[in-house]
């Protein structure tokens, strides 16, 4: 008896087959918090229009897409758990087929 498991059924929880609601808040977020500076402030030069576009794009790179993970922020998460926070000394907790020798 094999079970067959579709390729695609991690996206079905997903909103629109791409973004989990904290995704979707970051994204929020970041480019309410732009927009709010666009609508507040006057865009006379361009470096302040390129800084006020900043927590937006932030936002909009962390939940993008990317090959075998969920997002960028995913990947950022693993990379950081795995290189900075995990332990790197592994004990060997098992058996072994010849005993205790």
């Amino acid at each position: 008896m094999n079970y067959l498991i579709p390729a695609n059924s991690k996206k079905s929880a997903l909103i629109l087959g791409l973004f989990n609601p904290l995704d979707l808040i970051i994204f929020g977020v970041g480019a309410g918090v732009s927009l709010l500076l666009i609508i507040i402030f006057p865009l006379d030069k361009f470096i302040i229009t390129a800084i006020f576009l900043i927590p937006g794009l932030v936002a909009g790179f962390l939940v993008v897409p990317v090959p075998n993970y969920h997002n960028v922020l995913q990947l950022l998460r693993n990379i950081y758990g795995f290189f900075i926070t995990k332990r790197r000394v592994y004990k060997w907790r098992g058996w072994w087929i010849y005993g205790d020798e």
